[in-house]
Order: structure tokens, then C-alpha cells, then sequence
């Protein structure tokens, strides 16, 4: 039988790397040709011999002791049947498909995947549910704006409260601290759920997570700065948190999250950035308002996108504020100790007109964070009449 190849592989054996050298030369050839190995590392044959077993390859050996590797089928056939993970796309790799299947599993997007992958159980594996065409777009800017705690703040920034008003500052971060965790959780338990075909959306629950950790990272040291303990937590709050956590649908939980919570949690970040009395409150306020902008941007473009295929998950998304609203009815809304503090903060002294003055900012928080509820419930496709509604059914503990 005359070879179609020949390769010498002087000393280099198969159990160092020469195995590479003769996949490459059976390459070159068709299947049914041979390739005749020449090779003087004392464990040659041996090892050609396991290494063509195992490929599924021929092997023949001739007199003078050179071997004749026979490119078999087997090779070829292991990928009969298998799947590009996307329709090919212009730029070269793999499409966003609608319903990707199972068993392409944590294959990368674009990747040929073999026949007979075990199936994974992705709870989240429909285009229409859980796409946004923005999530590019986002996770890049969430990329280039990610802020380091230790050097973003300056926690060595001079400065001296009296000690109500450090009293007031650690129950707001508290506050924030427990609310965070709950806007931490959430994204964290949709993204083990999700197809990752749909890496960009993964990304951005990925990165959204990350945010959320570090704001409760700088949240807590900020109490902490001059306290030795923080502040308040009620049963009431816990209990308007848990029905977020809780919420088994990710459009649902998108919407109560990031386009009524933390769209309001975007006023009250600003309103602690404006009356800051230090300026790592500033900073701290400033930073994490800024992320948490981009969590809001995804909610509303998921939202719009699932809205326009599904009209019908209007009324679903209506359904859940009424539902959380009667779930939350007996509860007492906002810490007291939370609105108080926030008083005395805007007010930034005792004078009964400063306090009044801190009041009507407040008030003012309130209004503001009704405002920016209604106007991304209007974007969504709610007229003003069902937005106004369903903004002040929203919950009185802002997420």
C-alpha cells in the first residue's frame, strides 16, 4: 500500500506532544489513505498503537518497523450530527437564535457543538422573554464605569458631625444596605437560570450583581466610618423585600426591581448626594446612583422589547403591583427612623425652620420618585391614568 503522507517524527514521542504532528498529516489526507509515521522514540509503537485505538484510526506495521496510520471514518463521524450554536452570521459567528436548544449547553455562541452533549436545564431559554437589543451596549458601559471602592472614595476625606447627624447617616446606609442585598439577589438567581446563548443578557445580570455587591460594600463602611454598630431594620421592610426576592417570573421581578425600585432608588440617591452633610456620603450617594441608572436602562429595554411581542404582559405587569400591594397592606411602609433620618439630613440642623425646610424635601423625594414612576410606566406602554394608579399603589418602602 503506497501513503498518501509521510512524517518523521525523529525523537519526539506521543507522549510528548508528537500525537499533534500526526492529527495535522491525517488532515491532509482523505479517510481510507494512510500516512506512513517514521519515528525513533523508544516507546513509539506502543503508543501508536493506544492513540490509534482510541482515534478509531488503522495501523498497520511494515518490516523495517515504520508504521502505516489508516485515516479512519470514526474521526469524521463523531461530528455527524452536530449543531453550530447560532445561524451563521455576517460577522462571523453565531446568531442570536429565538428558542436555543438544551444541548447546547455552555457552548460558547457560534461554537460547533457534538451530538449527544447532555441536555441543561435552563429555566430561561426564550428570546422573547429575557432579550434587550441594548444589552451590548450597556455591558460595555458598565465595564468602562466600574469604580474601585478603595480609590473612587476618599475615606480619609476630614470632616466632623454631631453625633445625630452621624446617628442619622448610618441608618440611611443600613437602610440602603439591606435594600441592595435584596437588588443583588434577584439578578443573581435569574442568571443561574438563563440560557447563556443569551451571553450579553448574562453579562449584564452578571455585572448588575457585581454593582450591587459593591455598593453594599461602600454602603457598610460609610456606617461604619464612625460607628461602631448600624442602624435599624423592621419586619415591615424585610417582609416588602422578600416579595421581590421571592417573585418567580423574571419579567415581573425586572419590573418591580429596576423600573419601580431602583427607579426610585435613583431619586433617593441623588437626594443624599445633594444633602450630604460629608463628602464621602457625596461620593458614595454619586457613585452608585450612576450604576444604578444603568440597571434601570436594561429593566425598561427588556421590557419594552417583551411588551411589544407579548402585548398582553401589561396587564401581568399591572397584576403584580395590585398583588404586592395587598401583600403589603398591613405593613407600615417606610422606617420611621429612615424618613426621620432623611429629615434631619436635608434639614442639616435642629432649627425648627430647618427641619420644617427638611420636611418639605422629603415630601418633595416623594413626589419626585412618583413622577419618574409614572414616566417609565408610560415609556412601557401604560396610559397616564393606569400609570398614575399604579405608581401610588407602588410600595411606601421606595423598592
Amino acid at each position: 500500500m503506497t501513503p498518501a503522507a509521510h512524517i518523521d517524527l525523529g525523537s519526539l514521542g506521543l507522549d510528548r506532544g508528537g500525537h499533534l504532528l500526526v492529527k495535522r498529516a491525517l488532515r491532509t489526507i482523505a479517510v481510507g489513505d494512510t500516512l506512513q509515521v517514521c519515528g525513533h522514540a523508544p516507546e513509539l509503537s506502543l503508543h501508536l498503537r493506544g492513540w490509534c485505538r482510541a482515534q478509531g484510526h488503522g495501523l498497520k506495521f511494515q518490516d523495517d518497523g515504520t508504521a502505516l496510520v489508516q485515516r479512519s471514518a470514526a474521526e469524521v463521524g463523531r461530528w455527524r450530527g452536530a449543531q453550530r450554536a447560532g445561524h451563521t452570521a455576517p460577522e462571523g459567528e453565531g446568531a442570536v437564535v429565538d428558542h436555543p436548544p438544551s444541548t447546547w449547553g455552555l457552548a460558547a455562541r457560534g461554537a460547533k457543538v457534538e451530538a449527544g452533549c447532555p441536555p441543561f436545564r435552563f429555566a430561561l431559554a426564550d428570546k422573547d422573554s429575557l432579550w434587550a437589543d441594548e444589552a451590548v451596549t450597556l455591558y460595555a458601559q458598565a465595564v468602562a464605569a466600574q469604580w474601585d471602592p478603595a480609590t473612587a472614595i476618599d475615606w480619609d476625606a476630614p470632616f466632623s458631625l454631631p453625633d445625630e447627624v452621624e446617628d442619622a447617616v448610618v441608618q440611611v446606609m443600613t437602610y440602603l444596605i439591606e435594600n441592595e442585598t435584596a437588588a443583588l439577589l434577584v439578578p443573581a438567581r435569574f442568571l443561574a437560570q438563563l440560557h447563556p446563548h443569551f451571553r450579553e443578557v448574562m453579562q449584564v445580570l452578571a455585572i448588575q450583581a457585581a454593582d450591587e455587591a459593591r455598593h453594599i460594600e461602600v454602603f457598610t463602611r460609610r456606617a461604619r466610618l464612625r460607628r461602631d454598630e448600624l442602624g435599624l431594620s423592621t419586619a415591615g421592610g424585610q417582609l416588602s423585600l422578600q416579595t421581590l426576592v421571592d417573585e418567580p417570573d423574571f419579567a415581573v421581578a425586572t419590573f418591580l426591581l429596576s423600573v419601580l425600585g431602583e427607579g426610585s432608588f435613583l431619586s433617593l440617591l441623588w437626594f443624599l448626594h445633594e444633602h450630604a452633610p460629608d463628602p464621602v456620603t457625596r461620593a458614595v450617594a454619586k457613585l452608585s446612583a450612576q450604576d444604578e441608572a444603568r440597571h434601570v436602562a436594561f429593566g425598561l429595554a427588556h421590557l419594552r422589547r417583551s411588551i411589544t411581542v407579548d402585548p398582553g404582559l401589561l396587564d401581568r405587569l399591572a397584576a403584580s403591583v395590585h398583588r404586592r400591594h395587598d401583600a403589603l397592606r398591613h405593613t407600615a411602609g417606610l422606617n420611621e427612623e429612615v424618613f426621620d433620618a432623611l429629615i434631619l439630613l436635608a434639614a442639616g440642623s435642629w432649627d425648627p425652620k430647618a427641619i420644617a425646610s427638611g420636611w418639605s424635601a422629603v415630601r418633595q423625594l416623594e413626589a419626585d420618585m412618583d413622577e419618574g414612576r409614572r414616566r417609565r410606566l408610560h415609556r412601557l406602554g401604560f396610559s397616564d391614568d393606569d400609570a398614575e394608579a399604579l405608581s401610588q399603589l407602588h410600595t411606601k418602602n421606595f423598592m
